[in-house]
């Protein structure tokens, strides 16, 4: 069986040519390319291996393209405002956008807008959902990370507004780049910021690991899957490579470029706008505001090869090319539905959505369905009830119960007994 095939995917703020360009990412041939707009920072993502979506630059919509139909723009996904950050569940049943200082969720299946979180005092610049999808990650230009955990957002009293898991306060400017490994709610995360610092953080925890300080800005941060090393770009166009596994261990430590020269990656004029490792760890992809994406070798720090956009990079990232993307006659199994621009759907002015059908994926946000917390307030009422009851002495009450219950037993039994009957001399009637 061949190996996955890795993929580049890569943005640029012109889009004279294309809005997003795919590559191979070994050998350097362009697979496909997508039309119609162009996609801000921090704004590509992939939905269910089906489509690609991409915030457009300062306007208020989303792009959405079957992966194959790369010439026709399927959807625009109209939004309250312009999305400043975009992204995507792993399990495919959500979408994150941030827009102004408030993030939206949607349902994929439904299209429904199911909660909108305004904990941020500014623009909301990065989200990531963790690779389990039980929680997501907000950065904003207010210097905060906030956790949150999808289950607590979902599940939360209409009446109440939902509170962070976690807030990281320890940034002093802007966030510019959010990185979450793999172990879901125990999974590390690396923030960046303009304060010219890393940090790594324990999402269970929320503690603080490890704050990097380097001697300038630093606008986009990665990390090889096994984390043994961060990448961290800088705003004067280099790359640091962090060893997490080797310094003795203390909370606080200061890159030095004269000490640690064999750590950088050089090559690019203008800021590191974006990062991505391969899976191997052996590559790393960097796009720039010099309006150039390079391929590096990460043991070697050398330049593999130099790929020249048309405007400055906005997003670029390595990924496993879904089979859709292969394959020219695969079409996504459900079409995207109509995304509603506020909670409460066609009551606040959203056109309803006729002529097709909708799949929930989930209890959670159905009317006619109680919430977990709901249900968990019936049963601790029932459980009292039937404890008073034994410790009051019920005993008859409890008797004359299980006899209704032994009738009703009894009952269905000669139900079921008469149906067998019915549908057996109904099977061996002999046909006329």
């Amino acid at each position: 069986m061949a190996a996955p095939m890795e993929v580049a995917v890569c943005t640029d703020s012109a889009a004279q040519l294309w809005s997003c360009i795919v590559w191979e990412l070994h050998s350097g041939a362009n697979l496909l390319t997508y039309r119609g707009g162009q996609a801000g920072p921090r704004g590509l993502a992939l939905l269910n291996g089906e489509y690609l979506l991409a915030a457009q630059l300062g306007k208020n919509y989303i792009s959405a393209w079957e992966l194959q139909r790369k010439d026709q723009l399927q959807q625009k996904i109209m939004c309250p405002g312009p999305v400043t950050c975009l992204t995507t569940s792993p399990n495919g049943l959500y979408v994150l956008a941030g827009i102004a200082e408030s993030i939206y969720l949607w349902e994929v299946s439904t299209g429904n807008l199911l909660v909108i979180l305004s904990r941020h005092y500014q623009d909301v610049s990065c989200l990531r959902f963790t690779g389990d999808s039980s929680h997501f990650l907000s950065g904003g230009k207010d210097c905060l990370v906030l956790v949150w955990s999808l289950c607590s957002v979902l599940q939360v009293d209409p009446s109440r507004t939902p509170a962070p898991r976690h807030v990281w306060s320890r940034h002093t400017l802007p966030i510019t780049d959010l990185h979450c490994g793999f172990g879901g709610p125990l999974a590390r995360v690396a923030t960046s910021s303009l304060d010219q610092t890393v940090k790594l953080w324990e999402v269970s925890s929320g503690e603080l690991l490890l704050s990097v300080l380097f001697d300038v800005a630093i606008v986009a941060v990665t990390m090889d899957l096994a984390e043994h090393h961060l990448f961290c770009g800088g705003s004067d166009g280099s790359i640091f490579q962090v060893d997490l596994c080797t310094w003795p261990g203390q909370r606080e430590k200061t890159f030095q470029p004269e000490q640690d020269s064999g750590k950088a990656f050089r090559g690019h004029r203008n800021q590191v706008t974006c990062l991505s490792v391969s899976t191997d760890g052996s590559v790393l992809l960097s796009g720039s505001h010099d309006e150039t994406v390079r391929l590096w070798d990460v043991q070697s720090k050398q330049c593999i090869r130099t790929v020249t956009l048309k405007g400055p990079v906005t997003n670029a990232s390595i990924m496993l090319a879904p089979l859709s993307m292969l394959s020219s006659d695969f079409r996504p199994g459900l079409p995207l539905p109509h995304f509603n621009k506020h909670l409460l759907g066609a009551e606040h002015g959203d056109e309803p959505h006729r002529g097709g059908f909708t799949l929930r994926l989930g209890l959670h946000q159905q009317g006619s369905e109680p919430s977990h917390l709901e249900r968990a307030d019936q049963l601790h009422a029932v459980m009292s009830g039937t404890m008073e009851k034994s410790v009051l002495g019920g005993q008859d009450q409890l008797r004359i119960r299980v006899a209704e219950l032994e009738d009703e037993v009894r009952n269905l039994r000669k139900v079921n007994r008469d149906l067998f009957d019915f549908s057996t001399r109904i099977i061996t009637r002999p046909a006329k």
